[in-house]
């Protein structure tokens, strides 16, 4: 009915090494709870500050080219939602909010370039990045993921 929805996963494949898989965990958990910080009369800051929090404080990095945002009938509306940010800043968090939270979160640096082929998005340093991405629902109660 021409609405649209994002969502990305990063998958191994094959065994992967400890630390891809620590990676893959962290990024997957810090989607979890910004989902979970997605409720009404919370803001957008409060949702970029959770991202942030956990992320850093299991020793990892959040890409900050690349950011969350508001999806509808378009694909990247307002307001955007960065994986990093302050508390108690940026747009109040209203019920039928659809939302896309889009982390990228790095093992080494945070800074990316854009290789030859103008799509592939690769860290500067060469180091792990995981995308996780589910498109939300804020609702009078538990926020919907619609793209689950």
């Amino acid at each position: 009915n021409g609405f649209i929805a994002d969502s990305a996963i990063t998958l191994g494949v094959g065994k992967i090494s400890v630390e891809a898989q620590a990676l893959l965990d962290v990024t997957r958990r810090a989607l979890e709870l910004a989902i979970d910080a997605c409720r009404i009369g919370s803001r957008v800051g409060d949702v970029s500050a959770t991202i942030q929090e956990w992320v850093e404080s299991r020793g990892y990095e959040v890409v900050r080219e690349y950011t969350g945002h508001g999806v509808g009938r378009t694909m990247h509306e307002d307001p955007q939602i960065h994986n990093w940010g302050k508390r108690n800043r940026g747009v109040p968090l209203r019920q039928g909010m659809t939302l896309a939270l889009e982390l990228m979160v790095t093992v080494g640096s945070p800074v990316l370039y854009i290789k030859r082929d103008h799509w592939t998005v690769a860290t500067r340093d060469g180091g792990l990045c995981a995308h996780f991405e589910h498109t939300i629902a804020v609702t009078d109660g538990e926020p919907d993921i619609l793209t689950l």
